[in-house]
């Protein structure tokens, strides 16, 4: 496969989904005019309200804003990463946070809830409890596609070096963290974990992240980046609403496979 290009979209999302939508449809198009094959949005990006609010404002998937991203999709003949929506569910008394894939022909081709709910109280700092208002999944997923097997998470997801390895042993090449890190966690952690993952997994790493301050009043990190396999910061966005582009090259990731065979060589896969 050539090498392309890839994009993250920053931005700060609040809590009118036609104005959230508009702007990440902006985004996107400027990322698909910059070349960008694959694209991916941050955490959800399309409402993002008081927690209390969140299941009356959670939607069936597939529905209305998916039928806009797989159109949108489609329209710019890209692979587009919809962050993450709150998925309504029958039977489900909280909403799941679902990361939804788009191929070029606007087809959803993958679905992942996330796992890992961010229940975090750091005195004075900040105080989360996601798992109030939300759902966990149940599965990991890869999804092989056109520029490579894609693995996807979803923010604090990003702390669980598990689930990486085994999104790596699903074929994973690329990781995609779409995310709304807050910045007393993100000041500190986000570049190290993302450059870990991508060196520990020998994966690309694109982490699309939130920016500003979210309606619940947590200030947001931004920063989103694209990682190559060794580690190397390929791209970053800093603070505000943006897009940040990077080349994926398969063939430099499968040299670094092989130069240094890693995975081949753990043991302890369990």
């Amino acid at each position: 496969m050539e090498p392309y290009v890839a994009a993250a979209v920053q931005m700060s999302s609040g809590p009118d989904r036609s104005v959230n939508l508009a702007g990440a449809t902006e985004l996107v198009r400027e990322a698909a005019e910059r070349g960008a094959r694959l694209v991916v949005l941050p955490e959800v990006f399309a409402w993002r309200g008081p927690r209390p609010q969140e299941s009356e404002n959670a939607e069936r998937i597939p529905g209305p804003t998916t039928a806009t991203l797989g159109a949108l999709a489609r329209e710019l003949g890209i692979h587009l990463c919809a962050g993450s929506l709150l998925e309504s569910v029958p039977g489900e008394a909280r909403p799941f946070n679902t990361s939804c894939l788009f191929a070029p022909n606007g087809e959803l081709i993958g679905r992942y809830r996330k796992l890992h709910l961010f229940d975090v109280d750091i005195p004075g700092r900040v105080s989360v409890r996601e798992s109030e208002t939300r759902a966990p999944g149940r599965e990991v997923v890869t999804v092989p596609t056109e520029v490579g097997t894609l693995g996807l998470s979803v923010c604090y997801d990003l702390r669980f070096p598990e689930l990486y390895r085994r999104l790596a042993r699903g074929g994973a090449e690329i990781l995609l963290v779409p995310s709304a890190f807050t910045f007393p966690t993100g000041a500190a952690h986000w570049e190290v974990l993302c450059r870990a993952r991508a060196i520990e997994n020998q994966c690309y790493v694109i982490a699309a992240d939130q920016t500003g301050t979210s309606p619940n009043g947590v200030p947001d990190y931004g920063d989103s980046c694209i990682i190559d396999p060794w580690g190397r910061v390929l791209a970053r966005a800093g603070d505000g609403d943006g897009i940040v582009t990077a080349t994926i090259d398969l063939g430099y990731l499968a040299r670094v496979r092989r130069d240094m065979p890693c995975l081949a060589h753990a043991r302890l896969t369990t």
